[in-house]
């Protein structure tokens, strides 16, 4: 299987449709197949092991995905916003790619000496290239993206065409979306959920159109504009359009909302829900490493949740939902074996559309084919995921481990909260001690001495921050995963740390 496959099918199936871009100015799936062609070509021509893209999201992505499928070679998105040292360092590791930069990120591979097209110029000589017949080839990587560094250096995750076609496959109908549907994508390209959303959309035959750079009256104006009947955000994107009373939030077109990337605040989504109750909302969880999604929330479940006087039903709108009916998930404890339900430990999981393969490392499952996330969780009685966090941010205070997330909820729960974060920082006597920043809503005003009581009430006083500062925002990444080392590097005078 290829890719190439799915774009093959939405040609025979709706070509004339429009599938990429704004209503009247997009790409109809035919000819975004032409343009493929011709972009395949190129990199033929080229004799380019891989295409290189570092710009925004756009029409020239998804025509890149496809070109590069075509030819053969891996797409490899880089983000465009690390610093100069990381990002000389990944194009290094690609001296026989093809390169599409914006004007602004060009600059990177002028330093290396290498030729680059912009994202126009990629289109034009697209058009007007010369027609691949192939190789569609399977047994190189679809796509090569590396994963966003938040914890450690950044790596090269390697996604199969056949991981890829079994994540379409098994979680989207072909040809379900109506002639009018469109989706509002607003993730940067080297996001494992724009390839995803890339994908999915075509195959159910939905138009896809992206958001460059996000602010909440700019994504309501436009979901207004194009009648945007399916969208995807992060919490950090949905917590400023609820966070702001002034905004016209009349979203007539709108159907279904999917967020994911990070921990929603259950107050943001509470809020949304009861400003769009016609909106279907749903929690996608899920890895670069899994090909996207491997549980979901759905509509129903956050309906339910909300409107339950069960406090285990309304818990669930705090979870990830249950595992997607292709990958199978097991909790583990430290040790590897399973653990209870309810009971906190890793989350290991496989399916076909799981990779677990990084560049230069090969693949990274066990002997039964499970591939640890380093993601830490428990699963309740009904088969719901609660996601803790990440296994390297757990704060070891004395014997003790313990997860921020926990420690997080609580703070977040404070009506005068926008945005929290808890870390570990070094401590002579605990090995490590717990301090939290918060961020107050705007005009808002926080006593950080009640914030410590209330998690003393609320959990433990050993799990109660021995110091909590205000902020005026936190270090986050476009898609809204917190960049904790940023966090412990300012709380403990590093100059690598980001103030606020």
């Amino acid at each position: 299987m290829n890719i190439a496959m799915l774009l093959d099918m939405a040609v025979e199936g709706f070509g004339e449709r429009t599938v990429v871009g704004r209503a009247g100015e997009g790409l109809s799936a035919g000819r975004l197949s032409q343009l493929a062609h011709g972009g395949a070509g190129l990199i033929q021509e080229a004799g380019a092991d891989a295409l290189l893209y570092l710009a925004v999201n756009g029409p020239a992505f998804p025509v890149a995905l496809f070109a590069a499928a075509r030819a053969g070679v891996p797409l490899v998105p880089v983000n465009y916003r690390l610093g100069t040292e990381q990002l000389d360092a990944l194009i290094a590791n690609h001296p026989r790619a093809l390169r599409i930069a914006d004007p602004a990120q060009a600059e990177a591979l002028r330093r290396a000496g290498l030729p680059v097209r912009s994202p126009d110029e990629w289109l034009a000589d697209a058009a007007t290239g010369p027609r691949s017949p192939g190789p569609e080839n399977t047994h190189v990587p679809a796509v090569l993206i590396y994963t966003s560094g938040t914890t450690s250096a950044p790596k090269g995750v390697v996604l199969s065409h056949h991981n890829l076609v079994s994540y379409v496959l098994s979680t989207v109908e072909f040809a379900a979306a109506g002639a009018r549907e469109a989706a509002l994508v607003s993730v940067p390209p080297y996001h494992i959920a724009a390839v995803a959303n890339v994908l999915t959309n075509l195959y159910a035959g939905r138009r896809a159109l992206t958001l460059e750079h996000f602010t909440p009256d700019g994504w309501l104006d436009l979901v207004r504009q194009q009648r945007v009947s399916h969208a995807m955000v992060v919490p950090t994107m949905l917590a400023r359009i609820m966070d702001d009373a002034s905004l016209d939030r009349s979203v007539p077109s709108l159907r279904a909302l999917a967020y994911g990337g990070a921990k929603m605040p259950v107050r943001v989504i509470e809020t949304a829900l009861a400003a769009w109750p016609h909106v279907d909302f749903v929690n996608a969880y899920g890895l670069t490493e899994t090909s996207s999604t491997i549980s979901v929330l759905g509509p129903e479940d956050h309906r339910a949740a909300v409107t339950s006087d069960d406090p285990a039903v309304r818990a669930r709108l705090g979870s990830a939902g249950r595992p997607v009916p292709s990958v199978e998930l097991e909790i583990r404890g430290a040790d590897g074996d399973p653990v209870s339900v309810g009971e906190l430990g890793q989350i290991w999981v496989r399916g076909e559309q799981v990779s677990a393969r990084y560049a230069g490392a090969g693949s990274t499952v066990d002997e039964r084919g499970y591939f640890h996330t380093r993601d830490q969780g428990r699963l309740d009685a009904d088969g719901y995921l609660y996601v803790e966090g990440r296994v390297d941010d757990t704060i070891i205070r004395g014997a003790e481990n313990i997860a921020p997330a926990e420690i997080e909820d609580v703070l977040l729960r404070h009506p005068e909260v926008l945005d929290a974060v808890v870390v570990g920082v070094p401590d002579e006597e605990w090995g490590q001690r717990i301090e939290a920043v918060v961020v107050p809503r705007a005009g808002g005003e926080v006593d950080t001495e009640e914030l410590r009581a209330l998690i003393r009430a609320t959990l433990r006083g050993s799990k109660t921050p021995d110091r909590i500062a205000c902020w005026t925002e936190l270090p986050r990444t476009p898609t809204g995963k917190l960049v904790r080392r940023d966090v412990v590097a300012q709380l403990t005078g590093s100059p690598s740390g980001r103030r606020s």
